[in-house]
C-alpha cells in the first residue's frame, strides 16, 4: 500500500507478488519503489496509479530486503538462499552475487558513499562488503544472537545491529570496537532507524514497544505505546520531523516527533563538536581485516532498563509524558572519533596511563605524531571529565528533588 498524507487522499494497492511482501523501499529520487517477497523474487515498482512492476528474479530462496544505493542506480537484496545479490535498477539484471554467510541473510545495506554494502544473517555474523573488489573486509561475530537488521549512520562510519537477543549495539567500523550496547528491550528487536542529525536511534521490537535512544549522551529517552503486538518496521522521515512504524497488529502508524524542538537543540548548544558530520571511513581503515569476536570487556556504553524507575511514553499526539533534561555527556568516552584533518568531534579513548616526557634528541616524527596525539587526547579526556562532573552534579539535584518530594508525600499520607 501506498498512503498520500493528504486529507482526504486515497491509499494506492499495488499487486504483483503471489506471497508475503518483507521489505519495501523508495529509491532517493522517489520514481521508483522495491519491494521484497517470500514467493522469491524482488519488484521494481513505478509508483502510480497502476502500480507497474517488473519482477527482478535470481533468488532461490525468499527474499528478506531490499535496499537502494545512494545514486539509485544499484539495489541490494537479501534472501533465505544465504546470498546477497546486487542488481543493476536500468538494465533490471543481476551483477553479481555476495555469498559467504552459511545462515539466511535477513538484511543488506548500502552505505551512504555506496562502496560499502553490510550484511547479517542467522549465523550470527555482520559482514561488510568492499563492492570494487566484491569481497568481505571484515566480519563480526556475536555468539548472544543474531541480527534481524542492520543498517549505517548517515555519516558511513558507524552501523547498528538490532538483536534477536533483546539488544541494539552500535559498531564503529574504522576502529573495529563497539561503541554502545543498548539493552531497553524485553523481546527481539526487528528494525532501527537513524534520526536525520545522527544523534538518535529509533528502534522497534517484538515487546510491542518503540524506544528512541540518545546516541550522545548513551541513555534511553523515550517509550513508545500504541501497536498492539510486535512491532516490525521504524523509519524517520528524510528531515527527521516525523516517523513511521509498522506493526503485526496490521496498524502503521504515523508520528510528530518534539524532541527537536526542545532536546535537540540543547544537545547541540553542548556539543558544538558534532556540527559537522564525520568524513566516510577511508577503506584502508577497515580493509584487510580478519573475522573479530566481540569482546565483553569492551569499552562501551551499556544502557539497560530498569524496572523501579518508570520510563517516559510517548503518546500517538506526539506529547511526551516526562519533561527530560538534555544530555550534558560525549558520544561515549570510549569513543575514538576523528576526521581526516585530526580534529576531535565526540570524545576519546579512555587512557590508562599518561606521562610527560622532554622530546629527545632526533625524535622520528612517527614518535612525535605519536606523542602530539596522546596530548590531543588528554585534552579532550579533560573536557569529558568535566562534562561528566556537569551530569553527576544533575544527577545529584535531581536526586535531591525527588528526596524532597518523596518526604513531602509521606508527611502528607501521614497527616
Amino acid at each position: 500500500m501506498i498512503w498520500n498524507l493528504k486529507p482526504n487522499a486515497k491509499a494506492f494497492r499495488f499487486v504483483g507478488h503471489l506471497e508475503g511482501v518483507t521489505s519495501i523501499q523508495f529509491s532517493p529520487d522517489g520514481h521508483l519503489l522495491a519491494s521484497a517477497s517470500q514467493d522469491w523474487t524482488a519488484r521494481l515498482w513505478i509508483p502510480c496509479i497502476h502500480g507497474e512492476s517488473t519482477p527482478l528474479k535470481g533468488h532461490t530462496a525468499p527474499v528478506r530486503s531490499v535496499n537502494f544505493s545512494h545514486d539509485g542506480q544499484f539495489l541490494a537484496t537479501a534472501s533465505n538462499d544465504k546470498s546477497v545479490k546486487v542488481w543493476s535498477v536500468y538494465s533490471q539484471r543481476l551483477l553479481f552475487t555476495l555469498s559467504q554467510h552459511t545462515q539466511w541473510v535477513r538484511c543488506a545495506k548500502y552505505s551512504p558513499d555506496g562502496r560499502l554494502i553490510v550484511s547479517c544473517s542467522e549465523d550470527k555474523t555482520v559482514k561488510i562488503w568492499d563492492l570494487r573488489n566484491k569481497i568481505c573486509i571484515d566480519s563480526i561475530i556475536d555468539h548472544d544472537g543474531f541480527a534481524n537488521y542492520v543498517d549505517f549512520s548517515h555519516d558511513g562510519t558507524c552501523i547498528a545491529c538490532a538483536g534477536s537477543d533483546h539488544t541494539v549495539k552500535i559498531w564503529d567500523i574504522r576502529i573495529n570496537k563497539l561503541l554502545q550496547h543498548h539493552q531497553v528491550h524485553r523481546a527481539g528487536v526487528n528494525c532501527t532507524s537513524f534520526h536525520p542529525s545522527g544523534n538518535y536511534l529509533i528502534t522497534a521490537s517484538s515487546d510491542g514497544t518503540l524506544k528512541i535512544m540518545d546516541l550522545l549522551g548513551g541513555r534511553l529517552l523515550y517509550t513508545l505505546h500504541g501497536h498492539e503486538g510486535p512491532v516490525l518496521s521504524i523509519a524517520f522521515s528524510k528531515g527527521g520531523e516525523a516517523f513511521a512504524s509498522g506493526g503485526a497488529d496490521g496498524q502503521v502508524l504515523l508520528w510528530k516527533t518534539n524532541f527537536d524542538e526542545f532536546e535537540y537543540k540543547k544537545v547541540i548548544k553542548n556539543h558544538m563538536q558534532k556540527l559537522q558530520s564525520d568524513e566516510p571511513p577511508h577503506l584502508l581503515d577497515i580493509y584487510p581485516r580478519s573475522p573479530h569476536r566481540h569482546d565483553g570487556k569492551s569499552q562501551s556504553v551499556e544502557t539497560r532498563t530498569r524496572t523501579s524507575l518508570a520510563q517516559p511514553s510517548l503518546h500517538r499526539d506526539g506529547v511526551n509524558s516526562e519533561d527530560l533534561h538534555p544530555p550534558l555527556g560525549l558520544f561515549s568516552p570510549a569513543v575514538s572519533n576523528r576526521n581526516l584533518d585530526g580534529e576531535n568531534k565526540y570524545a576519546v579513548h579512555t587512557v590508562d596511563e599518561a606521562g610527560t616526557m622532554d622530546e629527545p634528541v632526533g625524535i622520528s616524527p612517527i614518535l612525535t605524531n605519536a606523542l602530539e596525539h596522546i596530548v590531543e587526547q588528554l585534552d579532550v579526556l579533560t573536557l569529558t571529565v568535566s562534562i561528566l562532573e556537569q551530569r553527576l552534579t544533575l544527577t545529584e539535584d535531581k536526586l535531591k528533588e525527588c528526596l524532597e518530594n518523596q518526604e513531602k508525600m509521606l508527611l502528607s499520607i501521614r497527616q
